[in-house]
């Protein structure tokens, strides 16, 4: 069973749009994952504009990979790293802490993630 950040299991991240790199929904990750999409986090038109500029467009929709393109307020996991970097540039997107992998935890300190987790409802 995969954790989260948090020590308990994984929780699902997002389904509208389907996120996780298996497209479960999770930010769960594997051997394959070479970019360890782990960290869930709602995306705002600041990190969008800044993820433009890091060299992903995570906006247009790319119907041919079936990605439908972002819009502030969706769930998506993202590349550890790059949050990592939103971070370091002050545009880090909110973090739902319950649905980031526990290997996240590898690249960013909890504190960090903390400081920026979504508010529990």
């Amino acid at each position: 069973m995969a954790r989260n950040v948090l020590g308990g299991e994984l929780e699902t991240c997002g389904t509208d749009p389907l996120t996780g790199f298996y497209r479960t929904g999770c930010c769960d990750t594997g051997s394959q994952d070479s970019g360890v999409h782990t960290v869930c986090a709602q995306v705002t038109a600041e990190f969008l504009q800044f993820s433009v500029t890091a060299g992903n467009d995570l906006s247009t929709p790319r119907p041919e990979y079936g990605f439908p393109g972002l819009r502030p307020g969706d769930r998506w996991c993202l590349c550890a790293q790059r949050w990592a970097e939103a971070h370091a540039a002050g545009v880090a997107p909110p973090v739902v802490l319950e649905a980031t992998h526990a290997r996240t935890l590898e690249w960013i300190d909890l504190a960090d993630l903390r400081q920026h987790a979504v508010p529990q409802a």
